[in-house]
Protein backbone atom coordinates (compact mmCIF):
# COMPACT_ATOMS: atom_id res chain seq x y z
CA UNK A 1 0.00 0.00 0.00
CA UNK A 2 1.53 3.48 -0.87
CA UNK A 3 1.01 6.39 1.47
CA UNK A 4 -0.27 10.13 0.03
CA UNK A 5 2.38 11.26 1.29
CA UNK A 6 4.72 9.45 -1.40
CA UNK A 7 4.22 11.83 -4.32
CA UNK A 8 5.16 14.82 -2.37
CA UNK A 9 9.07 15.99 -2.27
CA UNK A 10 10.71 16.05 1.24
CA UNK A 11 11.03 18.68 3.41
CA UNK A 12 14.76 18.44 2.43
CA UNK A 13 14.25 18.92 -1.25
CA UNK A 14 11.70 21.88 -0.45
CA UNK A 15 14.79 23.79 1.62
CA UNK A 16 17.44 22.89 -0.88
CA UNK A 17 15.25 24.64 -3.13
CA UNK A 18 14.38 27.76 -0.90
CA UNK A 19 18.23 28.19 0.27
CA UNK A 20 19.80 30.15 -2.62
CA UNK A 21 17.50 32.57 -1.80
CA UNK A 22 18.58 32.82 1.40
CA UNK A 23 22.08 32.35 0.59
CA UNK A 24 21.82 35.34 -1.62
CA UNK A 25 21.82 37.73 1.26
CA UNK A 26 23.69 35.80 3.42
CA UNK A 27 26.54 36.02 0.94
CA UNK A 28 29.76 38.44 2.02
CA UNK A 29 29.72 40.11 -1.26
CA UNK A 30 25.89 41.17 0.15
CA UNK A 31 26.82 41.56 3.85
CA UNK A 32 24.54 43.89 5.29
CA UNK A 33 22.77 44.89 1.47
CA UNK A 34 19.22 43.76 2.98
CA UNK A 35 19.68 45.47 6.40
CA UNK A 36 20.96 48.27 4.78
CA UNK A 37 18.39 48.62 2.65
CA UNK A 38 15.59 48.39 5.28
CA UNK A 39 17.62 50.98 7.33
CA UNK A 40 17.34 53.15 4.62
CA UNK A 41 13.60 52.65 3.78
CA UNK A 42 13.22 53.29 7.70
CA UNK A 43 15.49 56.40 7.39
CA UNK A 44 13.39 58.10 4.67
CA UNK A 45 10.31 57.15 5.37
CA UNK A 46 9.26 60.15 7.18
CA UNK A 47 8.74 63.34 5.59
CA UNK A 48 6.11 65.81 7.07
CA UNK A 49 3.34 67.04 5.01
CA UNK A 50 4.01 70.39 4.15
CA UNK A 51 1.69 73.22 2.47
CA UNK A 52 3.13 76.15 0.31
CA UNK A 53 1.07 79.50 0.53
CA UNK A 54 1.57 83.11 -0.17
CA UNK A 55 -0.27 86.25 0.38
CA UNK A 56 0.47 89.75 -0.45
CA UNK A 57 3.18 90.54 1.98
CA UNK A 58 5.23 86.52 2.39
CA UNK A 59 5.36 83.36 1.65
CA UNK A 60 4.04 81.08 4.12
CA UNK A 61 4.89 76.98 4.77
CA UNK A 62 3.36 75.36 7.10
CA UNK A 63 4.59 71.93 8.00
CA UNK A 64 2.85 69.07 9.90
CA UNK A 65 4.86 68.13 13.14
CA UNK A 66 2.58 65.88 15.53
CA UNK A 67 4.76 65.11 18.16
CA UNK A 68 7.80 67.19 17.57
CA UNK A 69 9.10 69.57 20.01
CA UNK A 70 9.86 73.09 19.43
CA UNK A 71 13.31 72.51 20.50
CA UNK A 72 13.91 69.71 18.49
CA UNK A 73 13.42 71.86 14.92
CA UNK A 74 15.54 74.23 13.31
CA UNK A 75 14.56 76.46 10.50
CA UNK A 76 17.30 78.86 8.85
CA UNK A 77 17.42 80.19 5.03
CA UNK A 78 20.31 81.06 3.11
CA UNK A 79 20.99 82.35 -0.04
CA UNK A 80 17.28 81.85 -0.88
CA UNK A 81 16.91 78.79 0.02
CA UNK A 82 14.57 77.96 3.22
CA UNK A 83 15.67 74.48 4.88
CA UNK A 84 14.04 72.76 7.86
CA UNK A 85 15.28 70.04 9.91
CA UNK A 86 13.83 68.21 12.57
CA UNK A 87 12.98 64.73 14.75
CA UNK A 88 10.06 63.60 15.98
CA UNK A 89 9.76 61.49 18.79
CA UNK A 90 6.30 60.24 19.68
CA UNK A 91 5.17 57.77 22.05
CA UNK A 92 1.90 56.13 23.00
CA UNK A 93 1.11 54.01 25.71
CA UNK A 94 -2.32 52.02 26.57
CA UNK A 95 -2.73 49.86 29.29
CA UNK A 96 -5.97 47.95 30.72
CA UNK A 97 -6.48 44.78 32.48
CA UNK A 98 -5.96 42.38 29.98
CA UNK A 99 -4.22 44.64 27.43
CA UNK A 100 -0.80 46.35 27.24
CA UNK A 101 -0.05 48.33 23.86
CA UNK A 102 2.85 50.69 22.88
CA UNK A 103 3.10 52.59 20.10
CA UNK A 104 6.57 54.42 18.81
CA UNK A 105 7.47 56.77 16.16
CA UNK A 106 10.43 58.78 15.59
CA UNK A 107 12.80 59.78 12.85
CA UNK A 108 14.64 62.98 11.91
CA UNK A 109 13.75 64.79 8.72
CA UNK A 110 15.04 67.78 6.10
CA UNK A 111 12.95 69.63 3.98
CA UNK A 112 14.20 72.39 1.68
CA UNK A 113 12.40 74.64 -0.58
CA UNK A 114 13.98 77.01 -3.00
CA UNK A 115 12.45 80.32 -2.20
CA UNK A 116 11.12 82.87 -5.31
CA UNK A 117 13.59 85.59 -6.10
CA UNK A 118 11.57 88.14 -4.36
CA UNK A 119 11.78 86.24 -1.40
CA UNK A 120 13.62 88.75 1.49
CA UNK A 121 15.80 87.38 4.23
CA UNK A 122 13.26 88.71 6.97
CA UNK A 123 11.98 85.28 8.12
CA UNK A 124 9.56 84.39 11.15
CA UNK A 125 8.85 80.88 12.67
CA UNK A 126 6.16 80.04 15.07
CA UNK A 127 5.19 76.39 16.25
CA UNK A 128 1.60 75.52 17.83
CA UNK A 129 -0.31 72.58 17.98
CA UNK A 130 2.35 70.09 16.00
CA UNK A 131 2.05 72.51 13.19
CA UNK A 132 5.15 74.87 11.84
CA UNK A 133 4.51 77.88 10.10
CA UNK A 134 7.49 80.04 8.63
CA UNK A 135 6.83 83.13 6.84
CA UNK A 136 9.55 84.22 4.77
CA UNK A 137 8.65 88.12 3.57
CA UNK A 138 8.35 89.08 0.30
CA UNK A 139 10.59 92.30 -0.62
CA UNK A 140 9.94 94.96 -3.43
CA UNK A 141 10.71 94.20 -6.63
CA UNK A 142 14.06 95.54 -8.01
CA UNK A 143 13.33 98.20 -10.68
CA UNK A 144 16.21 98.24 -13.40
CA UNK A 145 18.69 100.96 -12.60
CA UNK A 146 19.47 103.17 -15.75
CA UNK A 147 22.75 104.35 -15.89
CA UNK A 148 23.93 107.30 -17.64
CA UNK A 149 27.15 106.67 -19.81
CA UNK A 150 29.56 109.65 -20.19
CA UNK A 151 31.35 110.87 -22.81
Amino acid sequence: MTSSNENLPSRRTLWSEVDPFFDFFRSPARSGLFDNSLKRMRESAWSPAVDLTEDEKAYIVTVELAGAKKDDINVECHDNVLTIKGEKRDEREEKSEHRHYIERSFGQFTRSFRMPADASDDVEASFRDGLLTVRVAKQEEKKPTVVSIND
